[in-house]
């Protein structure tokens, strides 16, 4: 699993680090478990525990035990289907500073959750597309009735791949697996604001939960 961030300082990189202390600890109390109910959860927790890929400031990352999570819910793992924006045009995507990254909109994915129809638009960097690593990402931020309370109120963001689409343009939308813009840990960073019509009017209750700042 790779999650890529849409913050200008770096890119996430998921890094195992092995210290020889660490292993003689490990072997004499029993292996570790990372923090987190699901494999996701576990490595985004990983990566921030690491001070070397973490957003965190460095009083919040001395006390860090885990991010919140919403229970893991699969009613929010959603089929969605895709229509493609012919001739979208470039453009400048607001962000926390002033800087301005260059987006396309992608397409639109409509998909029903709870018995509510649902509507997301999904962009493309401009800049991921020179990156092989990144060029089959696709940012999902978006809205809902939690934000500001229970969760982030900038919004939060989901990784969709081009390789995940099929060939009736249908894709999984899995809102378990959800994360936070890096602004919103540290106002260090520049991170992508969510436009106001992909806000979903009712309660996203999976995912990422509001970081409780120190």
């Amino acid at each position: 699993m790779k999650i890529k961030k849409y913050c200008n300082i770096y890119k996430f990189k998921l890094i195992i680090a092995i210290v020889f202390g660490t292993l003689i600890a490990c072997n004499s109390q029993g292996k570790r478990t990372l923090l987190g109910k699901t494999e996701y959860q576990q490595k985004l927790n990983a990566s921030y525990k690491d001070a070397s890929t973490s957003p965190l400031k460095s009083s919040d990352l001395k006390k860090f035990k885990g991010l919140d999570f919403f229970p893991v819910d699969s009613s929010y793992v959603v089929k969605a289907i895709l229509i493609k924006t012919k001739n979208a045009p470039v453009f400048r995507m607001a962000t926390t500073t002033d800087r301005k990254p260059s987006y396309k909109e992608y397409g639109i994915l409509s998909f029903t959750i709870k018995g509510i129809d649902c509507q997301l638009t999904v962009y493309q960097s401009q800049d991921d597309l020179r990156d092989e690593k990144y060029k089959n990402y696709l940012f999902l931020p978006f809205t809902d009735n939690t934000s500001g309370n229970e969760s982030y109120e900038g919004g939060r963001y989901m990784d969709v791949m081009t390789t995940d689409i099929s060939n009736n343009n249908t894709l999984i939308l899995n809102f378990n697996n959800t994360y936070n813009p890096y602004c919103a840990y540290n106002d260090m960073y520049s991170c992508p604001l969510t436009p106001r019509k992909n806000h979903l009017n009712l309660e996203i209750k999976a995912g990422i939960k509001k970081f409780k700042k120190s």
